[in-house]
């Protein structure tokens, strides 16, 4: 079960909620680069907070799931599948101090089970130990030089540090490898993004988006390269189906927003900003547009 090189030093030993942060201050970034009529230094702007951290799993993590699980351990003490399972859920729970614990009893077990290894590696990164995560990822990578879930999930913690080079290295060996897993094409979209080579961007996006279907990180990411292109059309699509796909993220609605403040529809961006901030009150680019447009809707009121 899957919850989901160098070894960091000096400057890279930076801690998981940093990393996070980064990523997260650039894709606020993207509305505050809005001034009506035109957008600006959309390069280097992500449009979710894809970090690869745990998300917590109700199902997964549900205690009646655990309790299965922990039977199935009683039944075979030595069986380190059994604890890689449980750990999975245990971490989809939320409950990372205690899937650590079953994970190095899996590794105790079979000192090679690099699925073990890259699964410790995703708790750590959710418990702030992006040092330890890559050097779980690199002997992952050292058992078994072909699992791409360890090249995706390390060169992720490259690409929050701002190591690009690296980060493109992982996920173009992970591609090569002819991965099914979306999120290496997302991922590398995300730095064309940042480069300003929207076209590549969109070519990667639209891969993710074949692998992963329901995800909507990828269409959001999309529709930002359609917007730094001025493809509105294409742009508000691809927003429209993120907000299918997942009504909660705020992000989705604040990129609808722009596509509606670009088309000098003042009252339905101001419509779709609020309801972003509804979902995140934090989220600053929904507070910024909340702020520019509602003027606008207060004078044709």
């Amino acid at each position: 079960m899957i919850l989901g090189g160098l070894i960091l030093t000096g400057a890279m030993q930076f801690s998981a909620a940093k990393a996070v942060s980064s990523d997260f201050k650039r894709a606020r970034t993207l509305l505050a680069a809005f001034a009506v009529g035109s957008l600006v230094a959309l390069a280097g702007c992500a449009t979710t907070t894809s970090d690869d951290t745990i998300r917590i799993d109700r199902a997964q993590g549900s205690e009646e799931n655990i309790s299965s699980l922990t039977s199935v351990i009683n039944a075979n003490p030595n069986d380190p599948e059994a604890y890689n399972s449980r750990g999975s859920a245990l971490g989809k729970a939320g409950r990372f101090k205690d899937a650590m614990s079953d994970f190095n009893k899996a590794i105790a077990l079979n000192p090679r089970y690099y699925q073990a290894y890259a699964n410790r590696a995703l708790v750590e990164r959710s418990m702030g130990k992006q040092v330890e995560a890559v050097q779980d990822y690199n002997t992952a990578l050292q058992i078994n030089p072909r699992y791409d879930v360890a090249y995706i999930g390390r060169g992720d913690i490259y690409r929050l540090a701002n190591r690009l080079d690296e980060a493109m290295a992982d996920f173009n060996k992970a591609i090569e490898l002819d991965t099914t897993d979306g999120r290496a094409y997302h991922r590398r979209g995300l730095i064309y993004q940042r480069l300003n080579q929207h076209n590549k961007a969109i070519d990667d996006f639209s891969s993710a988006i074949s692998l992963s279907p329901l995800a909507a990180e990828p269409y959001n990411g999309r529709g930002i390269s359609y917007l730094a292109l001025n493809d509105l059309d294409n742009a508000f699509s691809d927003f429209n189906h993120a907000i299918e796909l997942d009504g909660k993220l705020a992000e989705s609605w604040a990129n609808q927003a722009l596509v509606y403040e670009k088309r000098g529809n003042a009252a339905m961006a101001y419509k779709s900003y609020s309801h972003a901030l509804q979902l995140d009150p934090r989220y600053q680019p929904a507070r910024d547009g909340v702020d520019r447009t509602r003027g606008a809707v207060m004078k044709s009121g």
